[in-house]
């Protein structure tokens, strides 16, 4: 996390120059600034709205996710509170057409023994019976990630057992399953490469032709049939897997400003859906309830430019209500933002920046990142705060932006580790998950951050302007691979 002298100087200039547009009269309202905002964020609030999200799943079958009723109370949460604010900015919601999945039966069993395992989103599914057939090894590492690596390997009519593994052409689950099908595999049984326990997966998009029917297990499951297969052991396997895919309209919701420039817009985003194994507390009820406080606060301000929030719909099942909006966009609304600010995860765990210069590992975002990165580590530093660089592993919903738009981007994120959150993706992920006290320091780090790129965001941020652009569904950043704990995409989003 490499901070230079230049950029020190600038942020200091900013910081000085906002507090003296702070005392300049601002209309009927004053000027936002950074002390201002930031003590406007009460922890008290920041957990009410944490409370309220984890009642929404409570009385919605334990869940908020795309596709079910907790999903579509979450939405009126937020659209109720905005129309409250209403006098002060404008929203909408945003309608779109996503697929939804659903696990109805999973079953991997071997020797009468049931082995947990997790129903990759889109995958096929087998007949209701299932298949009895032999579990065979795979190839590993890089020769698992095409059908030329299965040239010495029987595994024609047989369930391949292989381990994740990130593919040189991107993925660590589809990329193991579509070599094993060329080679003529019944189904595929992926186990983890981490000790985390398994609660997500996705292939991205469903391709009945390109994928078989293909569960995800516990590593430890995985090494102990491994063992055996090694050893020389013949083993038959039962997989069984009924999975419903379908398109649903599901729904973002926007809010931004009605005052600040709109050709400057700052953006901040965070997701609203959960997963279905639970409520979505910490992933991503923190984020949720964050910007929607700091909407509740800059509401009260003049800000020099435009400010807009996002509560995205779908991220689990691979970013989808990001990428809709970022697809509808035309080239004006395109050039009116100014920089995409991303909040997952945010209550419990280190205290994570995104490495928007590249300097940790490798990857940097579009120039004004940096500035972003220093804006959010100093502010923590100073609090006495230890800063953990976080990785752009492509895990998030600030992807399109960052891939399709190539604009500046940053935000927080505490971790998916077993240390960071043991309750990632599971039932445990409710109200008494989330630190207070990591929540509400993150939420005025994210105060603090956008009050200066609110005022001064247009000096501190160099203008990505393009002349044209059409969406291509994809873009073409190689994201980080990163140790455990240090991304968000070891699980969650698109295909991991």
């Amino acid at each position: 996390m490499k901070i230079s002298t230049q950029l020190c100087a600038v942020v200091a200039a900013a910081t000085f120059a906002q507090n003296v547009l702070a005392t300049s009269a601002g209309g009927r309202k004053n000027w936002v600034t950074s002390e201002k905002l930031q003590k406007d964020i009460k922890e008290t609030e920041l957990m009410r709205n944490l409370k309220r999200l984890d009642k929404i799943a409570t009385d919605n079958g334990g869940n908020r996710a795309f596709g079910f009723p907790g999903y579509t109370a979450s939405v009126d949460f937020i659209v109720e509170r905005a129309r409250r604010f209403s006098r002060e900015v404008n929203y909408w919601v945003q309608d779109f057409p996503a697929l939804f999945n659903e696990v109805e039966t999973i079953s991997f069993r071997v020797d009468d023994e049931e082995i947990y395992v997790y129903g990759l989103t889109y995958s096929p599914s087998t007949t209701p019976e299932g298949v009895d057939k032999p579990l065979v090894l795979g190839p590993v590492g890089d020769a698992g990630c095409t059908v030329d690596g299965y040239a010495d390997f029987d595994v024609k009519d047989k369930i391949v057992l292989i381990q994740r593994h990130r593919c040189p052409t991107g993925g660590t689950l589809a990329g193991r399953i579509r070599p094993a099908k060329l080679a003529g595999a019944s189904n595929v049984i992926i186990y983890n490469n981490d000790p985390s326990f398994v609660t997500g997966g996705t292939l991205s998009a469903p391709d009945p032709e390109g994928f078989v029917s293909s569960g995800f297990i516990n590593q430890d499951d995985g090494e102990r049939l491994v063992a055996r297969l090694q050893a020389g052991e013949e083993i038959i396997a039962h997989f069984q897997q009924t999975q419903i895919i379908e398109e649903r309209i599901t729904q973002n919701v926007i809010v931004e400003t009605k005052g600040g420039d709109p050709k400057n817009v700052i953006f901040l985003g965070a997701h609203l859906d959960s997963v279905q194994a639970g409520p979505g507390i910490n992933d991503d009820g923190s984020g949720t309830s964050l910007i929607l406080e700091l909407l509740s606060a800059i509401k009260k301000y003049d800000v020099k430019n435009k400010v807009r929030f996002a509560w995205w719909a779908a991220e689990e099942n691979g970013l989808l209500g990001s990428k809709y909006y970022v697809s509808q966009l035309n080239t004006t609304e395109t050039n009116n933002i100014l920089a995409y600010l991303n909040f997952d995860m945010v209550s419990r765990g280190y205290y994570g920046v995104f490495d928007g210069d590249g300097s940790e590992f490798g990857l940097a975002g579009a120039p004004g990142s940096d500035v972003i990165e220093k804006l959010f580590s100093e502010n923590l530093i100073a609090a006495g705060h230890n800063v953990t660089p976080s990785a752009l592993d492509g895990g998030s919903d600030y992807v399109p932006f960052m891939d399709i738009l190539h604009k500046p981007i940053g935000g927080l994120f505490t971790g998916v580790g077993i240390e960071e959150d043991a309750c990632y993706h599971q039932a445990c992920d409710t109200y008494e998950n989330a630190n207070a006290t990591v929540l509400t320091t993150n939420a005025k780090a994210a105060a603090h951050v956008l009050a200066t790129l609110a005022m001064r965001g247009t000096e501190l941020i160099p203008k990505n302007v393009t002349l044209a652009r059409r969406f291509e569904g994809e873009g073409s950043t190689q994201w980080t691979v990163v140790d455990h704990g240090h991304g968000h995409s070891h699980t969650c989003g698109h295909d991991v």
